[in-house]
């Protein structure tokens, strides 16, 4: 190694939605996933002051999320936005730029094309060593589950552009599903549904404000059910301004369908679950990952459905970087890809 030359340790939770870095096993970076560039290609902003930008742009600017329902769409627009994410660590030195060795989460539905993207965008972003991993095996390891034992754990990990679900044992995957349904989706679900129910057009923006808001999975939550939210904005037939109130109810139906997508998708990857571990996972439980988990009720309709305790992880929209972050404590491990 050169007098000059050092390695630096990065974490990546590569999402459809957010991008996480982690350095020296500390969550430095959560940005929205995405990059704004003007008519000559030239990145202006990335991270939370593009998405500011987002749907609010002149001609001269263009927002984009480079990932979609999981992978990368615009491979040029990723590269950018990975490489000015990684601009935002504070490495130490102001001297010379560090070789990078990284870790990336992608989901385990991913083509030989979509982890070779991911890979070839790392490495131009200035990713010297390259080491992937997928989604719900590193949740499982930032849920803080023992992977290598002989026992079988399942995690869902509901991100934003996909839903990884996986029964975990031995180090490897036994079942698993990846789904391209989830949060983007129940976004959409609430645009569709505001236009056709309330005649009222709302960005993608707002539709993720009421999803925040008022988002459930159930339409009786009692004691922990959200106040109405307000949403304005213009009549899809008059254009005048309208003032509508969303209630949590409303959301539960007009989502219910992606919901039900994820139901099934669980139900298939226990029905090709070995009998021995479909018995550790009943007795363990099931994990509940992604920012997804967070949707109200979610957990408890899915305990009903399927007659197996659902556990939220703690944090879980950063299950996925920590697992990253602790994979790279261990690069000989049989669950990275090189």
């Amino acid at each position: 190694m050169g007098l000059f030359s050092f390695t630096q340790d990065v974490a990546i939770d590569l999402g459809t939605a957010n991008t996480i870095i982690s350095y020296n096993g500390k969550i430095v970076v959560d940005e929205p996933s995405v990059v704004a560039i003007d008519v000559t290609k030239k990145m202006i902003a990335v991270g939370e002051k593009a998405k500011q930008m987002h749907e609010k742009t002149n001609p001269n600017i263009q927002t984009i999320r480079p990932l979609r329902d999981g992978v990368i769409a615009d491979f040029y627009a990723c590269e950018m936005m990975m490489r000015g994410l990684i601009d935002k660590v504070n490495m130490g030195s102001k001297l010379f730029t560090p070789s990078l060795r990284m870790v990336i989460g992608v989901p385990y539905g991913s083509t030989e094309v979509e982890l070779r993207a991911v890979r070839d965008s790392a490495e131009h972003a200035g990713g010297r060593d390259v080491y992937l991993i997928y989604e719900p095996m590193a949740s499982a390891l930032g849920i803080g589950l023992d992977v290598q034992a002989p026992e079988g754990n399942m995690v869902v990990d509901i991100g934003g552009g996909s839903t990884e679900i996986a029964v975990i044992s031995l180090g490897g995957i036994v079942s698993n599903g990846s789904l391209r349904t989830a949060g983007d989706d129940f976004t959409a679900d609430i645009q569709e549904y505001m236009s056709r129910q309330h005649n009222v057009r709302v960005s993608e923006r707002m539709a993720e404000r009421i999803k925040i808001h008022v988002g459930s999975a159930l339409t009786d939550l009692g004691d922990e059910a959200p106040q109405d939210y307000i949403v304005h904005g213009p009549n899809r037939i008059t254009a005048m301004p309208i003032e509508v109130p969303v209630c949590y109810q409303e959301i539960a139906h007009c989502i219910d369908k992606s919901i039900t997508k994820i139901e099934n998708a669980i139900i298939s990857a226990l029905e090709h679950t070995p009998p021995e571990l479909y018995a550790d996972i009943v007795h363990n439980g099931i994990y509940l990952a992604g920012g997804g988990a967070l949707l109200r009720g979610l957990d408890r309709r899915l305990s009903n459905k399927i007659n197996i305790p659902f556990h939220i992880a703690e944090n879980p929209l950063y299950c996925v970087a920590k697992g990253t972050a602790l994979a790279l404590n261990d690069l000989s491990a049989s669950f990275l890809m090189r």
